[in-house]
C-alpha cells in the first residue's frame, strides 16, 4: 500500500474524533471559576433583637432592668443610602471578600445596625440606687426587688443608634444555581446560593441618658458578636449583583459606655436577626 493512502486513511479516521472532541469542549466561562476574585457590596438592613437583661453599674447604683424590648431605627428608601455625605445615618451594611477557592470566599463586613430601647415600657428591675441627695439624680434612690419599673424618659434613654456596629470576618461558601433555573449563560445571569458564619466585635456609639446624668455618646469596643447568615446572589453580566441575604446571631456586651464618669457601665446581651439587601460588584484583579 502506498505511503500516501495510508496518510489519506489515517486522517480520514482522526479528523472527524478530534473536530468532535473541539466540538466537546467549551471555552471557560468567566462565572466557572471565582478563585482569585475579589467582591464589594453596599446594602441596608431591617433589624429584630430580643428581650434582654440590661446591668447598670456605677459608683452609688447597681441594678439590673429585665426584659426589656428593643427595636431598629428605619429610614426606608431614602437617597442617603447613596449620599457619600450621608451614607453612614441609614443602618447599612459594607462587605468585602476575596474567593480563595471557587466556592468559599473570606470577607470582611461592617452591619451598622441601630438599636433603641422602646420607651415607656414596665419592666421587672433589682438592686439599688444610693445617690447622695444633693446630686439631683437622687430622685429616683430606691431598692429594688423583683419590682415593677416604669422607664421614663427621666429614668433612662438607651440606644445603638451610631450604631450597634458589627465589625465581623466570615467564612462563606458561593454554589451556582443557575442550571435549576435553565440558565446556561451565566456569564449574562448566574443565580447564586451562599451561606456564610461568621464572628467579631461590637463597637457601638451608645446614646444613653440615665438618671439625669450627662451623656458619654462616644465609639467604644464593647463586646463580641458571632453570626450566621443564608442569601441569593443575583449576577448580571459577569460583574454586578444584588444579593438579599437573613442573618442571625448573638451580641454580648459587657463592658457599655453610659456617663462622662468612667466608673459607669452598662452590660447586656440578647440575639439579633437581620434582612439584607445589598448591591455590588466582583471582579479580578
Amino acid at each position: 500500500m502506498k505511503i500516501q493512502t495510508i496518510i489519506f486513511l489515517i486522517g480520514s479516521i482522526a479528523f472527524p474524533l478530534l473536530n468532535a472532541s473541539a466540538q466537546d469542549t467549551e471555552p471557560l466561562k468567566y462565572t466557572d471559576s471565582n478563585k482569585g476574585k475579589f467582591f464589594v457590596s453596599w446594602g441596608g438592613n431591617r433589624d429584630k433583637f430580643s428581650e434582654s437583661d440590661i446591668t447598670f453599674t456605677g459608683d452609688d447604683y447597681n441594678f439590673t432592668l429585665y426584659d426589656v424590648d428593643a427595636h431598629d431605627k428605619p429610614k426606608g428608601w431614602h437617597v442617603d443610602y447613596i449620599n457619600p455625605a450621608s451614607m453612614t445615618i441609614p443602618q447599612t451594611n459594607f462587605r468585602l471578600g476575596y474567593f480563595i477557592s471557587d466556592h468559599y470566599a473570606v470577607t470582611v463586613s461592617l452591619d451598622h445596625m441601630k438599636y433603641v430601647m422602646t420607651q415607656e415600657q414596665t419592666v421587672r428591675a433589682n438592686g439599688y440606687i444610693d445617690i447622695p441627695e444633693d446630686q439631683e439624680s437622687s430622685l429616683y434612690n430606691n431598692n429594688f426587688q423583683d419590682d415593677p419599673v416604669y422607664l421614663s424618659k427621666g429614668f433612662l434613654t438607651f440606644e445603638h443608634t451610631d450604631g450597634l456596629n458589627y465589625i465581623h470576618t466570615e467564612i462563606a461558601r458561593f454554589d451556582d444555581i443557575s442550571q435549576l433555573f435553565g440558565i446556561n449563560n451565566t456569564d449574562v445571569f448566574q443565580v447564586k446560593l451562599t451561606e456564610a458564619l461568621g464572628g467579631g466585635i461590637l463597637y457601638p456609639k451608645t446614646n444613653a441618658k440615665l438618671l439625669v446624668y450627662d451623656r458619654n455618646d462616644d465609639f467604644h469596643i464593647a463586646g463580641y458578636g458571632v453570626s450566621a447568615s443564608a442569601g441569593l446572589n443575583l449576577t448580571f453580566f459577569k460583574h454586578f449583583f444584588i444579593q438579599g441575604d437573613l442573618k442571625g446571631g448573638f451580641i454580648n456586651m459587657p463592658d457599655i459606655r453610659t456617663t462622662e464618669n468612667p466608673s459607669d457601665r452598662a452590660s447586656q446581651h440578647f440575639f439579633f436577626g437581620e434582612t439584607i439587601l445589598s448591591i455590588g460588584g466582583i471582579f479580578r484583579i
